[in-house]
């Protein structure tokens, strides 16, 4: 009988739930911890680039025609609420920025400065601390002038920042009120949602990107979809 890799690998990633011998992709609710999402479908796209996960891969309503940027039906799942945020903030407020980049302190030189770098020539507008904030402001501020300003945010989980949030003191229901808004894309970059679930069991309840899975550009691409408007 197939076992459940849920236990050592999770399943808050498409991958994770895809390839669980025992689950097959049906384990998002069961796992998530946070509440049910709605089902949400999608054609299939038959992308053909020797991936694994290309069989269940599926073409969100966002997507550019002709786009090649491949999407497992868990992603579509998971970002459908999301894009439905972005159309919602885009049309009462317009002029707000596409997204801002939540990151660890020490992660600003590096992969959160490559983040931002890539987004901003795919053409997304990104509200970075590094630029539109004073230094030395706690993290849920951060976020709370991040959201103000843009449609949706971005948290980069990385190793830093899976060190920084104990610190950070995050309350769980600001955190809650963030997620159920279906405003914030956890970006797991050098770690695992195993680990952020021992962190913020919160924030690994939300679907988000990998780039275990995916690379960073393909992250981006997707992101830049994403948003598009």
């Amino acid at each position: 009988m197939a076992r459940c890799t849920a236990p050592s690998r999770g399943h808050r990633t498409a991958s994770g739930r895809a390839e669980c011998p025992a689950c097959g992709g049906g384990g998002y609710n069961r796992y998530s911890g946070y509440g049910s999402q709605p089902s949400y479908g999608g054609s299939s796209a038959g992308y053909s680039g020797g991936s694994s996960r290309s069989s269940g891969s599926s073409r969100p309503r966002w997507a550019k025609p002709g786009s090649s940027v491949p999407y497992t039906s868990a992603q579509v799942m998971s970002l459908t609420p999301i894009r439905e945020t972005i159309e919602a903030r885009a049309a009462a407020q317009p002029d707000l920025r596409d997204v801002f980049l939540c990151h660890a302190w020490d992660d600003r030189q590096g992969v959160a400065k490559e983040l931002h770098d890539l987004l901003e020539a795919a053409g997304v507008k990104v509200w970075f601390s590094e630029k539109d904030l004073s230094l030395g402001v706690p993290m849920m501020r951060a976020i709370d002038k991040g959201l103000a300003n843009s449609r949706i945010g971005l948290v980069l989980v990385t190793p830093a920042l899976l060190e920084r949030l104990p610190k950070e003191g995050v309350a769980d229901k600001e955190l809650s009120a963030l997620l159920a808004s279906n405003q914030l894309v956890p970006i797991v970059h050098n770690t695992t949602y195993v680990a952020l679930r021992n962190v913020s069991p919160l924030l690994a309840s939300r679907s988000g990107l990998d780039t275990s899975e995916d690379s960073m550009a393909v992250v981006v691409a997707k992101i830049a979809e994403l948003v598009a408007l």
